[in-house]
């Protein structure tokens, strides 16, 4: 697992800061689930904020959508 965290582009903020959300909220929340989902919703949030949006594709803004609906609904419930 830590292979894949060294070829992060760390000097990249746009890659570094999903990544590194992804890697803390997994352990912290007890969830993989939530911790995938955290750096999905990140990673969208940070590259329309970066003005890559061209760099997310269709699958990523469905799955992000998707986790939205999902906390609003736990929090709603």
């Amino acid at each position: 697992m830590m292979q894949s965290v060294a070829r992060v582009n760390w000097n990249d903020f746009s890659d570094a800061f999903p990544a590194f959300v992804t890697v803390l909220a997994t352990p912290l929340t007890f969830s993989i689930a939530t911790g995938l989902s955290l750096g999905v919703i990140s990673y969208t949030v940070v590259k329309v904020a970066a003005g890559k949006v061209r760099e997310v594709s269709v699958l990523l803004w469905i799955l992000t959508a998707l986790f939205i609906l999902r906390y609003i609904y736990l929090a709603v419930a």
